[in-house]
């Protein structure tokens, strides 16, 4: 194929439904079953469809890949960086007053992706494409009944937000609830309690301005995660699952290790992390201009927001400092086709799920 086309994309906008996984061959991950897939066998035939699945590079793709984003790694200077990390709860507020709903849509695929989301799922070891034992399910190696004693024996009585509930959820970067209400909606379980946060105030004013928000079921509230002082609503040990969906790498890179550290230690042992986020050479890092660069693979849209561009094994070494063990991390290259204007978009994104161990070591216990 071609080297890549490429168009600009944020977070709020870009196409994430239809998700279908390929594994990096480096990495070992046995490939997940596949739905809706669609594999372009014969190039001549790229614009008959809108997007295309599993999408393998050639060694000159990404060698072009490489090349375009080293053209424009030249930093700003430093001044117009900090400029950039002081104003980032501005630039965020910004985006969400302009856009509001208009270029949100719920994200339907977390299902299929990350069944710990259902939590009638969550702890039905079947329920889970990874299979069972240690890789498929909340509390990966534990039985129904052994499940349940555990969340009773890890219950924590106390004055907060859903303190009373069975199963807690919590995303972060939580915008306008692409993720929150589709969740609320898809699960009438009477114990589940989601929690819900975002940098910008304006986007979670959004959230509980929703006609869908239940303040019994939920909890939106602002909270910047890079921010060291900042508590949280619940205590440590509490939650069963933390979404990060395309938020992480809205961070400056020198505060995502402390955040992921400090989020894991929020989740129950046995509890997971989920992740999807922007990969390495993705079609919106190809698209950056010279003057964009922070740093490496970190850039500024032109509304002033930034975003970070993964590697798997960046992510796999966070989520490993912060004493998360891997279930999964995987690659999804996909092929996107404007057909009225006959362009090739590539995307690549990094789907992760990492678990607290059942059995803390020492050094985490104190």
């Amino acid at each position: 194929m071609a080297a890549p086309h490429a168009v600009v994309g944020v977070e709020g906008n870009s196409s994430e439904s239809g998700l279908i996984l390929s594994p990096d061959s480096s990495t070992g991950d046995v490939k997940r079953p596949q739905f809706g897939t669609r594999f372009l066998t014969d190039p001549r035939q790229v614009f008959q469809h809108n997007a295309w699945d599993n999408v393998e590079w050639t060694e000159e793709q990404e060698a072009a890949a490489k090349k375009k984003v080293l053209e424009n790694s030249q930093p700003l200077p430093q001044e117009k960086q900090d400029d950039f990390d002081c104003r980032a709860n501005e630039f965020w507020n910004d985006f969400y007053t302009i856009h509001e709903n208009r270029f949100f849509k719920d994200r339907h695929w977390l299902f299929t992706e990350f069944p710990e989301l259902a939590p009638k799922c969550g702890l039905n070891q079947e329920s889970h494409p990874e299979g069972s034992g240690k890789d498929g399910g909340l509390l990966g190696g534990l039985d129904q009944e052994q499940s349940r004693d555990a969340a009773a024996l890890l219950h924590t009585d106390g004055d907060f937000p859903g303190s009373s509930a069975t199963y807690r959820i919590l995303e972060v970067g939580c915008g306008v609830g692409n993720t929150v209400f589709p969740i609320l909606k898809t699960n009438n379980d009477a114990g589940l309690f989601v929690y819900c946060c975002d940098f910008s105030s304006t986007a979670v004013e959004l959230v509980k301005s929703n006609p869908e928000y239940d303040p019994e079921r939920c909890f939106a509230f602002v909270h910047d995660m890079s921010d060291e002082e900042a508590s949280h609503p619940v205590p440590d040990g509490t939650l069963d699952v933390i979404v990060l969906i395309f938020v992480l790498s809205a961070l400056h890179p020198d505060k995502m290790q402390a955040s992921i550290s400090r989020l894991a230690r929020l989740l129950k042992p046995g509890g997971v992390m989920l992740l999807r986020d922007y990969g390495r050479y993705d079609m919106a890092q190809l698209r950056f201009k010279k003057g964009r660069c922070l740093s490496d693979n970190f850039y500024v849209r032109g509304d002033g927001t930034r975003v970070y561009f993964f590697t798997q094994d960046e992510l796999h070494e966070m989520f490993a400092e912060a004493g998360l063990e891997k279930v999964q991390n995987l690659v999804d290259r996909r092929l996107q086709v404007n057909r009225g204007k006959q362009l090739t978009m590539y995307r690549v994104w990094i789907q992760c799920k990492y678990r607290k161990p059942l059995v803390q070591p020492p050094e985490a216990q104190g």
